[in-house]
């Protein structure tokens, strides 16, 4: 007897919503976007086609800005986020991706399409939430 398991993908649990934010914004700048949106990361635009996503967490922020005892006026977004962000294609399985996740210490991670394009971010959170219990 063979146990039938469900497939979960990245698309099913992926929030579609996300914000961007230019890599010359202030820490300042983009905190404000944060804290209108209520989120917490950011996706950092790519400068031209060319260019790679970046991505910035409030978990940076505090180590790169609050911990070091920096002015968030003065340090710009360049300086704290992480290029190129790991990004996860959306017919993934979720416990792949919860894998790739664990093994690079990830926390969330932008969902990008075959053309390359951000169609969402995915987290640990909506894949245990949104997905685990769903897992046959």
């Amino acid at each position: 007897m063979s146990e039938k398991r469900t497939l979960i993908t990245v698309k099913d649990v992926m929030k579609e919503n996300y914000d961007l934010v230019e890599g010359i914004a202030t820490v300042r700048q983009a905190l404000e976007v944060m804290r209108y949106v209520e989120t917490k990361c950011l996706i950092v635009d790519k400068r031209h086609e060319h260019d790679e996503y970046g991505i910035v967490v409030l978990s940076d922020i505090a180590r790169e800005v609050l911990a070091a005892n920096r002015s968030p006026d003065r340090i710009s977004i360049y300086e704290v986020m992480t290029k190129p962000a790991t990004t996860i294609h959306p017919s993934m399985d979720i416990r792949y991706a919860s894998a790739l996740f664990a093994r690079l210490g990830l926390s969330r991670a932008p969902v990008v399409d075959h053309q390359g394009h951000i169609i969402g971010i995915v987290s640990h959170t909506d894949m245990v939430l949104k997905g685990l219990l769903n897992l046959v």
